[in-house]
């Protein structure tokens, strides 16, 4: 295994991390972004409003883009597992 090949599979790693967490952390920006604009418009500062809508908005995205993001894992372990003959070899 030489250095190259370990980069690239850390290159890959870190990219299907990056593809598979960025729904949820755009669900947890969005809905940060609309609750400080209404906070900020009624000037009310509580730190649950804050907490709940976007623990409801992450929830909901997993609900939602749940499937493909087992989807995108899977495919990535599959062609992880599929590589270590040639990696060994």
């Amino acid at each position: 295994m030489t250095p190259s090949t370990v980069i690239e599979l850390g290159r890959v790693a870190i990219e299907v991390t990056l593809l598979v967490s960025m729904p949820i952390f755009l669900a947890a920006l969005v809905t940060g972004l609309v609750i400080s604009i209404f906070q900020a418009a009624t000037q009310i500062n509580e730190m649950t409003l804050t907490f709940v809508p976007k623990l409801i908005a992450m929830f909901v995205t997993l609900v939602v883009a749940g499937p493909w993001m087992l989807t995108v894992l899977t495919d990535y372990m599959r062609r992880l597992f599929e590589s270590i003959p040639a990696m060994i070899g």
